[in-house]
């Protein structure tokens, strides 16, 4: 039989493998959910309240530019707030970038174990996503740059990463910009810089201010508000420019903005955030690494856990979820079948995953 004449999609498209999200618990157990890097401690009261408070003007249309959460923002951060640009996501961000900036042709260089929508945004717009090797889990500044052709456009850097946790340095992301041609731009995605505890670390505002070509992508996801989706960027005049001139003229929705201004504002809740994650970063780390279990040194809210093999990963998966607790599966989505991704959870679900895993080593 052949095939029906309709619409088809432009080449390239059917070649893309769709993004893979973290598990979910069956509808109505109690099985914490550990596979998203969300909040532990939810979302900020004060980013609730303004959130409900929105419920008054849902037959308005919200301003365009997302106004009162860039100017949130520019206060906390201190950033002129007509560098910033807001996003439904920081997803929605990534991709304005991309198809701004690649073409038929054209190449984005990424580390092999980068965030996976990187290869998706690259090829959606016909240009070739170049995957380079890391140095144990880490991006590898002169692998990514020994990559780079005549074709290069872009360069995409999740710092810290996902899923490893690993990250740069602010020397280390340097050197890597000044060894790019000025018309290659460097995108640094800190969707988790909240989180970092790292003193060598920087979210790269300094950078982005003295360069034509780089700019700094975050988001509130992983701050509890990953349900309004909200993503902000800072960037040159030049590029901010050329991304609004494509971007919804309504991308960001006005409970978003409300919630995220406040959220922005609430430096304590954002703090307190701050520290519950590292102490149980920090411990399970240490309760884990053993003979049987490598966790990569992370500065995210998530631990990378390695084990021997693929079976032995699956294994710990399986009995994680009888125990009550799903995590996030790496295998399919980026390639690294003897691992495990756990997000950071309460008290209660730290020990809890602690204790199944050292259990399970403990019966090998």
């Amino acid at each position: 039989m052949t095939n029906p004449i309709r619409p088809t999609p432009q080449p390239g498209i059917l070649d893309i493998a769709p993004y893979l999200p973290g598990k979910s618990g069956a509808p109505g157990s109690t099985t914490v959910k550990l596979s998203a890097n969300e909040s532990p401690l939810g979302a900020s009261p004060k980013a609730v309240a303004a959130f409900a408070g929105a419920a008054e003007n849902l037959a308005i249309y919200p301003e365009g530019s997302s106004r009162i959460l860039r100017e949130a923002l520019g206060e906390v951060h201190r950033i002129d707030p007509a560098r910033i640009m807001c996003g439904n996501g920081s997803d929605d961000l990534l991709h304005l970038i991309a198809q701004t900036y690649l073409g038929e042709g054209d190449e984005a260089v990424m580390n092999r174990y980068g965030f996976s929508v990187y290869p998706i945004i690259t090829m959606a717009t016909g240009a070739k996503i170049v995957m380079v090797e890391e140095t144990d889990y880490t991006a590898d500044v002169d692998a990514i740059l020994a990559a780079v052709t005549d074709r290069t456009k872009i360069v995409w850097l999740a710092n810290p990463n996902n899923p490893t946790g690993t990250y740069l340095s602010d020397a280390e992301v340097r050197r890597l910009h000044a060894a790019l041609r000025p018309d290659i731009l460097l995108v640094v995605d800190n969707a988790y810089a909240e989180y970092v505890t790292a003193a060598d670390f920087s979210v790269g505002l300094k950078l982005v201010g003295e360069a034509d070509n780089v700019v700094m992508v975050r988001t509130f996801s992983k701050m509890g508000l990953a349900a309004a989706r909200i993503g902000w960027m800072v960037g040159p005049d030049h590029i901010i420019d050329a991304l609004n001139r494509i971007r919804g003229p309504f991308n960001v929705n006005l409970p978003a903005q409300l919630a995220g201004a406040a959220a922005t504002r609430d430096v304590e809740f954002n703090e307190k955030l701050r520290a519950h994650n590292a102490k149980w970063r920090d411990w399970l780390t240490t309760e884990l690494s053993g003979n049987a279990m490598r966790v990569l040194p992370s500065q995210a809210n998530f631990i990378l856990v390695l084990f021997p093999d693929a079976a032995t990963a699956a294994r710990a998966f399986d009995t994680l979820l009888a125990g009550g607790y799903v995590v996030r599966e790496v295998g399919k989505s980026y390639d690294i079948h003897n691992g495990l991704r756990i997000s950071i959870g309460s008290d209660e679900a730290m020990q809890g995953v602690a204790k199944i895993l050292k259990s399970m080593e403990a019966a090998q």
